[in-house]
C-alpha cells in the first residue's frame, strides 16, 4: 500500500543542537536586531544559520550568500559534522513559551501529491494564494543546494486524534534523538525516532482519514507555503528520485497547541494620512451592516479604526485586494507581513510607516474553506507567534 508521508534518510548534528537550530527563514523580516543577535549566539559553530537564506536579506545581493550556503552544506558533509539516521520518521514535541507542547511527526510526502494551484483537488493542497513572483528567488537558492531543511508544516484534519496524539504514550519505547533548549524564546523541543510498526501505523491512520471522503484533501499548508511550492518547481526542473520528494512535519489541527494567529499589514515609506484616506474613500469606512468588518489602524501620527463593508469572507482579504492594487500604482511603497500586534506597533513608531490590525479566522475554519474556495488570501494566518515557528533542525540529501 502507497503512503503518502514515509520515512527518510534524515541528518541530524551530532551534538550543539542549540547553536545548530535557527528559526525558519520567513520570520523577523523586518527586525534586523533579531538575526544580529542569532549570529551572536551560533559565533562560528556549525549551524543552520549557514545553510539556509533569511529573507531579511533577500532584497540585497543574494548570488555570494547563495555560494556560502552550497559551500557550507557540502563542507558539513564531508567533516562529519551530520550523521545518517535511515527510514527515520521523527516523532517530535515542542513546549511552548505559553506553556502548551505541539506534537508532531517528521517526514517526506511526494510532490507529485501536491498542486499548488488555486481550485487543485490534489491530496496536499496550499491554504493560500501562491504568489507566482515569489518562487523565482527560492528557486535559485534551492536549484543547486545537495540539502534541504523543512520548516514546512503541513495539517491534517484529525478530530479523533488517531495519527499523532498516540505517540505520546509510546515515546519511551522510540529512541531520542535530540532534547534541548532552542534559541532567543523558541522553548523547548524533542525528538525521537519511531520503529517501523510504529510508522506503519501512521501511514495507515493517515488514509484513513480521506479514505470515505469525496474530496481527499489530506494535507493543507500551514506555514511554508511558498517554500513546497519552490520544492516542486524544482522537482519540475529536475525530476531525480530524491527532488521528487520534500522533508515536512505534519501537525494535526486539533492539537490544543495550534492557534491560528492573523498576518498583519505594515507599509513603508507612505504618507500615513493619505493612505488612510486612500483606503476609507476605496472600502467606504463608516459601513455599519451586520456584516461590517473592523480594520485598525497604526502609525506615529495617525490612528484609529475603519468599518468596511466586505469584499472577502475575512477582513485581511478585503484589505489585501485594496492593497494590491495599491501598491501597482505607488511602487514606492513597500509592504512586510508581520506576526504579532506588539512587532507591528514597535515598527509604526518609524516615520512614514502604517500598520493594520484586524480579526483573524479560526482553524476550525479552513479545511472547508479550502474545499470551498481553493486558497485563502495570501498571508491569511499563521499558526501561532513569530517564535512559535519551525526550527531548522533535521536534513535530507537532495542531490
Amino acid at each position: 500500500m502507497k503512503y503518502s508521508f514515509s520515512p527518510a534518510k534524515i541528518l541530524l548534528p551530532k551534538g550543539n543542537f542549540e547553536k545548530w537550530a535557527v528559526i525558519a527563514c520567513d520570520q523577523y523580516t523586518s527586525e534586523q536586531k533579531y538575526w544580529d543577535e542569532v549570529e551572536t549566539i551560533v559565533g562560528d559553530a556549525p549551524s543552520t544559520l549557514r545553510i539556509t537564506l533569511p529573507e531579511i536579506y533577500l532584497e540585497g545581493e543574494i548570488e555570494e550568500r547563495i555560494e556560502n550556503i552550497n559551500k557550507t552544506m557540502v563542507d558539513y558533509i564531508n567533516s562529519g559534522v551530520l550523521e545518517e539516521h535511515d527510514n527515520a520518521l521523527m516523532y517530535v514535541e515542542r513546549a511552548s513559551s505559553n506553556g502548551k507542547t505541539r506534537h508532531g511527526i517528521v517526514g517526506i510526502i511526494d510532490l507529485e501529491d501536491y498542486d499548488y494551484h488555486k481550485g487543485s483537488h490534489a491530496l496536499i493542497r496550499a491554504t493560500e494564494q501562491t504568489v507566482i513572483e515569489r518562487i523565482p528567488p527560492r528557486v535559485k537558492i534551492r536549484k543547486d543546494a545537495v540539502l534541504e531543511l523543512p520548516h514546512v508544516m503541513l495539517l491534517i484534519d484529525d478530530p479523533k486524534l488517531s495519527v499523532i496524539e498516540p505517540l505520546k504514550n509510546k515515546k519511551s519505547d522510540f529512541v531520542k534523538a535530540y532534547d534541548f533548549e532552542l534559541m532567543q524564546g523558541g522553548g523547548h523541543i524533542e525528538g525521537y525516532l519511531t520503529d517501523e510498526a510504529t510508522q506503519k501505523q501512521i501511514g495507515e491512520a493517515l488514509n484513513a482519514l480521506v479514505a470515505d471522503k469525496k474530496d481527499k484533501l489530506m494535507f493543507a499548508v500551514g506555514d511554508g507555503n511558498h517554500s513546497l511550492a519552490t520544492a516542486k518547481e524544482c522537482y519540475n526542473l529536475n525530476k531525480s528520485p530524491e527532488a521528487r520528494y520534500a522533508l515536512v512535519e505534519v501537525v494535526n489541527i486539533h492539537d490544543a497547541s495550534i492557534e491560528f494567529e492573523p498576518i498583519y499589514r505594515v507599509l513603508f515609506n507612505v504618507d500615513c494620512e493619505k493612505v488612510i484616506s486612500d483606503i476609507k474613500a476605496a472600502l467606504g469606512d463608516g459601513y455599519s451592516g451586520a456584516d461590517a468588518q473592523i480594520i485598525d489602524y497604526v502609525s506615529k501620527s495617525v490612528n484609529g479604526k475603519m468599518s468596511v463593508k466586505p469584499s472577502s469572507k475575512l477582513p485581511v482579504g478585503t484589505l489585501q485586494a485594496f492593497l494590491d492594487d495599491y501598491l501597482k500604482s505607488h511602487p514606492e511603497i513597500k509592504i512586510d507581513y508581520i506576526h504579532g500586534e506588539d512587532s507591528v506597533a514597535e515598527l509604526c513608531k518609524q516615520d512614514n510607516t502604517i500598520g493594520f490590525i484586524f480579526k483573524g479566522m479560526q482553524k476550525d475554519e479552513l479545511f472547508d474553506a479550502i474545499k470551498a474556495d481553493g486558497s485563502l488570501p495570501r498571508k491569511t494566518f499563521s499558526m501561532g507567534h513569530a517564535y512559535d515557528k519551525r526550527y531548522y533542525i533535521e536534513c535530507r540529501k537532495i542531490k
